[in-house]
């Protein structure tokens, strides 16, 4: 239904002109009047989606940094890349030969950069093995991650993201705890104990062995105070749980980034076996697939286009930083932050963007380094507007004060009033004193505006979403 308005805005218009006016002066007002805003600096740009003429500008030429707004040009490069239909591949290779229900050699996992490979997944693989009559391994399993190169965080991370979810090392064979697909963590679970005293229970998905945790918790009373901490040690799976926690607490989830994620991904799959009966006689090791190894199974991920979904609405850093590479690799044969950026800037030309206004440091937007104008932003979502790929990439945006987690994403709590409500399709982004959105919304009028709001150095990046929210009801009420 979102798509079918969508583009039944997109049509001729038969309603009045955009009193453009009115627009610039209500816009100019919040712009220039709110407190928060003061020593901050605020890129909009607003066009007409229909021909992309620009109805609005406030220092749309300026460089700002664009948090996650970095992601709608991922994305955008990628559908033109890679194609809405495409899969990333793993495979399970052999070197040795089974004899008498053995298998006399190594296994290789070779991942070929898939971020949404789940414990059930290695259970499939485990499972086919089994078919072929395999109960025994004599040699090791051996992880191949060369798919991508082994550099794995972005240039500009901050050490103090190392441990988070949204800071997972990248690697082309890795695994995801639940179906959001948050590559390269771990989800802990924290309920309190049944008695006051107790410590809390914890819970680790996938359930693994790879990560030690530390339990210094305590169940309180119901009136104490819920405060936990999570930390992992550097270079290291040991995470320690320290803090409280009410009796009648309803408990706290938490993902946590593991260190090194092949490591991560062998050890998932080393389990799968065992539980589907096949010993491992060596070892888990990392290391290059023969050339002579036979391929036993090949498991396909699910299609880019459906990949965009947690990508976009739940703002997966990983997946942004994975595109990157893998585009490195498919068109310059290298799985690495360097080529797969220098491949999104030549693509981004193609949609009329100014490519020499740019600097682009990752694909997630993480990076403080990372500048882009709003102006530009806002002719990339002109563009791909007429892309046969475009109705995948308008279903992955966040939709307005949609309560649905796969649909309204990092919107869900936003935007909840009668005139933004289900009308506006954007990408949101925050990091440290920036706040950003940028996409469609349908208008009073009937009109398709797109808009791109960059909101950099403020004291509070939480009162930039509000400002945000007030400017886009702005241009919806036209």
């Amino acid at each position: 239904m979102i798509l079918i308005s969508f583009f039944a805005a997109l049509l001729p218009q038969t309603q009045p002109v955009l009193a453009q006016d009115n627009l610039a002066q209500q816009l100019n007002q919040l712009l220039n009047g709110d407190p928060n805003l003061q020593g901050a600096i605020a890129g909009v740009s607003i066009r007409n989606a229909t021909n992309g003429e620009v109805i609005y500008d406030h220092l749309g030429d300026v460089r700002l940094r664009p948090a996650s707004n970095m992601k709608l040009l991922t994305a955008a490069a990628a559908l033109s890349v890679l194609g809405e239909d495409y899969t990333f591949k793993t495979e399970v290779l052999t070197d040795g030969e089974v004899n008498r229900k053995t298998l006399q050699g190594d296994l290789y996992l070779k991942g070929k950069g898939d971020p949404t490979l789940l414990k059930e997944d290695f259970d499939k693989m485990a499972a086919e093995l089994k078919t072929l009559g395999i109960q025994k391994i004599t040699g090791h399993l051996i992880g191949d991650d060369t798919w991508y190169d082994d550099i794995r965080y972005s240039i500009d991370l901050p050490w103090s993201d190392e441990q988070r979810y949204y800071g997972a090392q990248i690697s082309a064979l890795t695994a995801s705890p639940t179906h959001d697909y948050d590559s390269g963590s771990v989800m802990i679970e924290v309920k309190p104990g049944n008695h006051e005293g107790d410590k809390a229970d914890i819970t680790v998905t996938p359930n693994t062995d790879f990560v030690k945790i530390i339990n210094q918790t305590k169940t309180v009373a119901k009136d104490g105070k819920k405060k936990l901490t999570f930390e992992r040690e550097h270079a290291k799976n040991t995470i320690t749980i320290t803090g409280t926690l009410p009796i009648t607490s309803k408990g706290q989830k938490e993902w946590i980034g593991v260190w090194e994620p092949t490591r991560y991904a062998l050890a998932l799959f080393k389990q799968s076996l065992a539980e589907k009966g096949i010993q491992l006689s060596g070892k888990i090791k990392t290391g290059t697939t023969p050339t002579e190894a036979k391929i036993v199974y090949t498991h396909s991920s699910i299609k880019l286009s459906e990949l965009l979904v947690p990508f976009m609405k739940l703002s997966n850093n990983g997946h942004a930083e994975t595109l990157i590479k893998e585009m490195g690799r498919v068109v310059k044969g290298e799985g690495s932050w360097e080529k797969g950026l220098a491949i999104m800037e030549a693509e981004l030309t193609e949609f009329g963007v100014n490519t020499e206004s740019l600097v682009l440091r990752d694909g997630s937007g993480i990076s403080h380094v990372n500048l882009v104008p709003a102006a530009q932003l806002s002719q990339l979502l002109v563009a791909v507007q007429h892309q046969s790929w475009f109705p995948a990439f308008l279903h992955s945006l966040p939709v307005a004060g949609s309560s649905e987690k796969m649909e309204g994403g990092s919107l869900r709590s936003r935007m909840k009033g009668a005139d933004v409500k289900g009308k506006v399709f954007a990408k949101t982004g925050t990091i440290s004193t920036v706040s950003t959105i940028s996409g469609y919304v349908n208008t009073k009028s009937g009109q398709t505006m797109i808009f791109s709001i960059m909101l950099n150095n403020l004291m509070d990046d939480a009162k930039g979403k509000k400002i945000e929210d007030k400017l886009i009801s702005i241009i919806a009420s036209h």
